[in-house]
């Protein structure tokens, strides 16, 4: 039983549910709205691929490495974040990812204050700190996943260079261009280059 989303997601509750399964009796969950999805979908940050964290370790040590690991991880992060720590939250997240990553803040969802917002994350915490009554409610925080680091061109000579060895040039430079996100057309040309 739930006042508001759907219960056992980030919960304790699934050791109840565990319990109900071991006796061999029925589960059966009623669809309705989980503040995770909800908030993903309002975002306007990617969906097609995401990460939920839950909450984060309420002491700020802990918090700050937990972020750190996932500095780098390409998909949407989805954290969850009571109100007396959504600040300190977002400081850290701030200084782990930058300021300028794109974020969201989710407030309440499905319930009477809802409101998302969209910024990046050093914007969302100036309009949290914009209005008092903000700093209420559960929160569900989106950030961005980490930006696709472009290897340099010496890097992507020697990945281009292995697989020419089983692949036609513009295959192979295709393939290049996938894994390293260069553009295909300059990596064909230093392929040609090379040959000179």
């Amino acid at each position: 039983v739930s006042d508001a989303g759907t219960p056992l997601i980030s919960d304790p509750g699934y050791r109840l549910v565990a319990a109900v399964h071991d006796h061999g009796l029925r589960v059966s969950p009623v669809p309705g709205p989980s503040a995770c999805i909800s908030a993903l979908s309002a975002s306007g940050l990617p969906t097609d691929r995401f990460l939920f964290r839950g909450y984060l370790p309420a002491k700020a040590v802990a918090r700050q490495k937990a972020l750190a690991e996932l500095a780098q991880q390409p998909a949407t992060l989805v954290f969850y974040e009571a109100p007396h720590r959504i600040e300190a939250c977002l400081e850290d997240a701030a200084a782990c990812f930058g300021s300028d990553r794109p974020a969201a803040l989710a407030r309440e969802i499905s319930k009477l204050h809802e409101e998302v917002y969209r910024s990046d994350l050093g914007g969302c915490l100036a309009w949290l700190r914009e209005k008092p009554e903000r700093i209420r409610g559960e929160y569900v925080l989106l950030v961005a996943g980490a930006a696709a680091v472009a290897a340099d061109a010496g890097t992507a000579l020697r990945v281009l260079n292995i697989l020419r060895e089983d692949l036609p040039r513009n295959q192979a430079a295709a393939l290049t261009a996938k894994i390293t996100g260069l553009n295909k057309n300059e990596l064909y040309r230093l392929s040609l280059d090379q040959d000179k």
